[in-house]
């Protein structure tokens, strides 16, 4: 009987198809968790309306009612004379975005409210989730 010479076949290439499809569900779990890090660190629980504005806006300062009624300028914990000298030395034009939590108080809100009345300030957003 005549040998059997098999010969193994030499790899010259590299098969990158598995190591693309790690990438792809990497870069997917990457974009999944990079929305839920943009919210921020302070829990307000916002309350719903049926015409939510998702236009992004630029340019913006926001200020956070939580639910105890602490105010926020920009993650800065501040009282409402605080609150009024910062907003005071914002541009009018600035866009204020107000997130007030639906637990806390409606005189917060009106506050905050108040006070940006008093300083002509008229480029407002109040934020909802739809």
């Amino acid at each position: 009987m005549a040998k059997y010479n098999k010969q193994r076949k030499r790899f010259d290439e590299i098969n990158v198809i598995p190591f693309i499809d790690i990438m792809l569900v990497l870069l997917v779990m990457v974009l999944t968790t990079a929305t839920f890090i943009k919210q921020g660190i302070i829990p307000v629980d916002l309350p719903e309306a049926k015409t939510a504005n998702k236009e992004k806006v630029e340019k913006e300062v926001t200020v956070y009612v939580n639910a105890k009624g602490e105010m926020f300028f920009e993650k800065e914990q501040v009282d409402l004379k605080q609150l009024e000298e910062k907003l005071a030395g914002i541009s009018k034009e600035q866009t204020v975005v107000l997130r007030s939590d639906k637990e806390s108080k409606f005189q917060d809100f009106v506050s905050v409210m108040d006070i940006l009345k008093r300083l002509k300030h008229e480029q407002l957003y109040i934020i909802t989730k739809e």
